[in-house]
């Protein structure tokens, strides 16, 4: 799919994603900037299971409360949130710092609770027939994006201003850049009310292949969720005794694979799915392997290349199944259901992970090829499973 047949709405949208994409870096920086003042891997994550809790109830209440409303209105909300949240990051000082720490966490879950309202945008404002091909095109800006300013930003918080104070002024610059992109979203992204939500004719809700989908989505969550990017951080920083820098230099790797994974994906046959997740699935579970063995660090950038690629080629299919079992009228309760349910299954999982570190630094990967491997045989099976007049991916 080329550019130029992309429809207007879906451009902004992209470009809004690209423009936020470099910001992302916070969620490097900050588990880091935890461990770098005290905490260990352990308590880290028992802090992020901690601040996890509260956000499973209200992440459905909010989904489905967007039946209703402007899911515009959500986008800026969550821009919003992210902004303070930052910003409490990088006022945390002193006595007071690890309470400033907890509310700024706080805030952002808040924001993770509206971040189903991405998907429903995107189900609503992508053409339906071209959600494999546009999602590539989804995945591929943001992560040009991340490759131009990751290293720049590396380098800079790694050698030339390393240091607690300097990720503190990251929080705060990344956080009042949220006024640009809530101006972006109010400007240039159309609104989704009720009325932009009819389901098409012929829809048919099948509840044994969403249970199906949900089984898929339980296993993926936790290959997911028990390998977080603590443990890499705890890996490569306190381990490896790198710095944030050669963190970043990871991501730019794997940023320019899942490019690559965009192009494969494209490339790879219609109608076949599930076997294009299958086999993304099983490129993850080769990532984990390669983890578990305690690599040096060039390997780590090859395994980190391997899940991005791996992700990034199943992402499209896996989420063109995920919207096609989706009536468009429920779609932000549906979507934020979906969220809740994941968040139910990860509830302790960053303090298992943060234990299985502490006991191994690499040993979280061992669950998580585990998993993988088993996400990636079910779907393999999945065609076999469905009636015979669906056909597959489709």
């Amino acid at each position: 799919m080329r550019w130029s047949e992309i429809p207007r709405d879906a451009k902004a949208y992209m470009l809004y994603h690209t423009l936020i994409s470099p910001g992302l870096i916070v969620w490097i920086l900050f588990p880091l900037y935890l461990m770098e003042t005290g905490y260990s891997i352990l308590e880290v994550g028992a802090f992020f299971t901690a601040v996890n809790l509260a956000s499973i109830p209200l992440t459905y209440i909010f989904g489905r409360a967007f039946n209703r409303w402007d899911i515009k209105k959500g986008l800026i909300a969550t821009d919003v949130l992210d902004g303070i949240a930052y910003v409490l990051y990088g006022l945390a000082s002193g006595a007071a710092a690890p309470l400033i720490l907890f509310l700024g966490r706080t805030v952002e879950k808040l924001s993770t609770m509206l971040y189903p309202l991405y998907r429903a945008y995107e189900q609503i404002i992508y053409p339906k027939d071209k959600y494999e091909e546009i999602f590539a095109w989804h995945l591929r800006l943001p992560e040009i994006s991340r490759l131009l300013t990751f290293p720049v930003m590396g380098y800079v918080l790694g050698y030339v201003y390393p240091g607690p104070e300097s990720y503190r002024w990251a929080f705060i610059l990344f956080g009042l850049f949220s006024g640009v992109t809530i101006a972006y979203i109010w400007r240039f992204l159309p609104s989704v009310g009720k009325e932009e939500r009819i389901t098409p004719p012929g829809f048919t809700f099948k509840a044994g292949e969403f249970r199906l989908f949900l089984a898929v989505e339980a296993i993926v969550t936790l290959a997911w969720e028990l390998a977080p990017e603590i443990v890499l951080l705890n890996y490569v920083v306190f381990v490896l005794h790198r710095t944030v820098f050669e963190v970043t230099l990871i991501e730019v790797v794997s940023s320019l694979a899942s490019i690559i994974g965009t192009y494969a994906s494209e490339r790879f046959p219609k109608g076949r799915g599930f076997q294009g997740m299958s086999l993304g699935m099983l490129i993850n579970a080769l990532y984990a392997a390669l983890m578990m063995v305690s690599p040096p660090f060039w390997l780590v950038i090859i395994a980190y290349s391997l899940d991005a690629f791996g992700g990034t080629f199943w992402f499209p299919f896996y989420h063109s199944w995920m919207f096609k079992l989706i009536p468009k009228e429920r779609v932000s309760e549906f979507h934020a259901a979906i969220s809740s349910y994941r968040k139910v299954i990860g509830i302790v999982t960053p303090l298992i992970a943060g234990a299985l570190a502490s006991v191994h630094a690499t040993l979280p990967y061992a669950f998580s090829l585990a998993f993988f491997l088993s996400a990636g045989l079910l779907l393999a099976t999945v065609p076999r499973r469905l009636s015979p007049h669906v056909a597959p991916g489709s």
